[in-house]
């Protein structure tokens, strides 16, 4: 027996609201249609390409962030979703809807987006009239009407027995001033279908207006050439809302209806009573678009919408790096997609797409990456079980990260101290790779040794915790850190180029008594002899304190700190001391001993007579 279902993961085939997982999952959150050239924008929602230009919107419509293209001038298509959505969503489906689209463009008004998606179309799909009528209507909304004629011509021959091809044909014909031709088009029309009453109108407005002759014969119209060139727009197919387009609707509700004279009579009534006329035309239009709706939603219910889990396999949701299932998947600007962590490690060995080449350094400067929220949504819902056992090797992994005396990573570099800040510039790939799995453990902190001979770092060094990360364009970051405890090395090992270690961590012996009061008394005078020295006054004291700030103040409690006061740190890190010499101060665990070494290299440095360079210079006799 099964177990109860863990509410982040629904039954395969079913998205989290427990409904069928069909394709309602990929539609636009903006337009609410099928996505066209899905683009994932910067906040990790995916959009219609033409959804983000032009009038689009500068804000996501779902999370409310100002939406942005780092780096490229336009936004690109996400590689990944197209290939989700050509597996997916029907052939049938995917010219329905961007038919559907176009339509949508050109009430809007964007003619020329319109124009662009229908060309595209077309080069997909050569065969599909319906496109091609999509085109011609976008063409003839921009005046084109040559071009027009070429696809409606394209479309009768297709299709010789479509009336409303020749309609529209006729009416771009009309347009261009060729009566005559328009009349032989639309004679041909009701020869195809006898009852079509927008083609009886508009012949006989052109028959009241006296301009041109009687047409001929449909006997002499089907032998008449037909050929153009042109494009037309389809009323009965997927195609854009239009009055035109509305006209032919009514014509295909009335045919049938009656008798061919009953209908004839009745709309040579209309053109008598103009007002009523107007009347019917807009109610033909109302009537045309609830068709032309209703149509479109009976293909695409004839279109199958299979279950997104049977139409994919784990191989469509692989990131091309890791060849493992998407975790926490990113869609680069250049709309290639991959794991956040593999791609931040190509990014940290050359800002550029790992792909396609394309410069990420705006990318990489931001610092963002937001997860695609459409791909996690499908993966959630078809392959839960595996984007589970994903997860759990990625909490494991950062479960091994947050230990912090097994492996934890090390920085060697150079000493740092207790309670001391520590400025690094972080450039290598290792090391940035360190420093983010640093930050993504949430433990924010990794120690630093320096180098050793014969090995590769040195016995003891210190944990820093990170402060602060600045990414800088080309992925390099100025990290400020702070020295937290002093450790001491077990063993050594790697990991994906960086040293680590197990360490155990030093503690300074307490002391109490009689012991304690001396141990004051060697505090305080050491700190006199700290201060003689930091007011020297000579040109190095005062630019050590120009970069390393004043001497700190003394701590009411020495032994508070399992490392001892912090102002002994500072004056070792400050002091011209060799390396191995303060590597031998910092592994010590009695402060007593530390201060009376100090106090004697204080003592010695202060009895030094000033450098030559600092004497004033006597005048030179004979110099002009």
């Amino acid at each position: 027996m099964s177990g109860p279902s863990s509410p982040s993961s629904p039954p395969p085939g079913e998205s989290l609201s427990g409904q069928p997982l069909g394709l309602d999952l990929l539609r636009c959150p903006c337009c609410r249609l099928l996505l066209w050239e899905p683009v994932t924008a910067s906040c990790g929602h995916s959009f219609c390409k033409p959804c983000l230009g032009g009038a689009g919107p500068s804000r996501c419509p779902l999370c409310q962030e100002r939406l942005e293209l780092l780096g490229i001038g336009a936004a690109r298509c996400s590689v990944v979703l197209c290939g989700i959505l050509e597996r997916c969503v029907p052939r049938e489906r995917r010219l329905a809807g961007l038919a559907e689209r176009v339509r949508d463009r050109l009430a809007r008004g964007d003619a020329r987006e319109a124009l662009r998606m229908a060309q595209r179309g077309v080069e997909l799909a050569l065969d599909c009239s319906s496109l091609r009528l999509c085109r011609a209507e976008a063409l003839v909304a921009l005046g084109q009407y040559p071009q027009a004629l070429e696809d409606l011509d394209a479309v009768c021959r297709a299709e010789p027995g479509e009336h409303q091809a020749f309609f529209r044909k006729g009416k771009v014909l009309l347009e261009m001033g060729q009566r005559d031709k328009a009349l032989l088009a639309w004679e041909h029309c009701l020869t195809l279908s006898p009852h079509f009453q927008p083609a009886q109108r508009e012949m006989e407005k052109i028959i009241m207006e006296g301009e041109a002759p009687q047409p001929c014969t449909a006997a002499h119209v089907g032998d008449a050439p037909l050929s153009s060139a042109g494009s037309q727009v389809d009323g009965g197919s997927p195609a854009l809302p239009s009055s035109t387009q509305a006209q032919d609707e009514e014509g295909e509700l009335s045919d049938g209806r009656g008798d061919a004279g009953s209908e004839h009579s009745q709309d040579t009534a209309t053109l008598s009573q103009p007002g009523r006329q107007q009347e019917l035309e807009t109610s033909a239009e109302n009537q045309g678009r609830w068709l032309l709706d209703k149509e479109e939603e009976t293909a695409a219910a004839k279109c199958t919408q299979p279950c997104l889990r049977e139409s994919l396999s784990i191989s469509d949701l692989e990131c091309s790096l890791c060849i493992r299932m998407f975790f926490e998947p990113v869609t680069t600007p250049c709309g290639h997609t991959f794991c956040k962590e593999c791609l931040e490690r190509c990014l940290d060995h050359r800002p550029n797409c790992p792909l396609c080449k394309q410069s990420l350094r705006e990318y990489l400067k931001a610092g963002r990456y937001s997860p695609t929220v459409l791909l996690q949504d499908i993966m959630l819902a078809t392959f839960p079980t595996q984007l589970a056992e994903r997860r759990e090797l990625h909490q494991a992994e950062m479960a091994e990260l947050s230990n912090l005396t097994k492996n934890i990573p090390i920085f060697v570099c150079t000493m740092a101290f207790p309670g001391i800040p520590c400025p690094l510039h972080v450039f290598e790939p290792r090391y940035r790779l360190m420093i983010r799995r640093c930050q993504e453990s949430g433990t924010r902190r990794f120690g630093m040794c320096i180098y050793e001979n014969g090995k590769s770092f040195a016995d003891y060094g210190c944990l820093l915790e990170i402060r602060q990360v600045e990414v800088l364009a080309d992925g390099r970051s100025l990290v400020d850190t702070i020295g937290r405890q002093r450790f001491r090395v077990l063993s050594r090992g790697h990991r994906d180029g960086y040293h680590t270690a197990d360490i155990e961590y030093l503690e300074d012996k307490k002391v109490s008594g009689e012991e304690l009061q001396e141990l004051q008394c060697l505090h305080e005078s050491t700190y006199r002899l700290a201060q003689r020295f930091c007011e020297h006054g000579d040109l190095t004291s005062r630019h050590i304190l120009m970069q390393h700030g004043p001497l700190p103040e003394k701590e009411e409690d020495i032994q508070a700190s399992a490392d001892g006061p912090t102002w002994c740190w500072w004056l070792i890190s400050i002091l011209p001391l060799d390396p191995s010499y303060q590597l031998n101060l910092f592994s010590c665990t009695s402060l007593r001993a530390r201060l009376s070494q100090l106090q004697h290299i204080l003592t010695a440095l202060l009895q030094q007579p000033p450098p030559r360079h600092l004497l004033p210079e006597r005048s030179s006799r004979g110099r002009v």
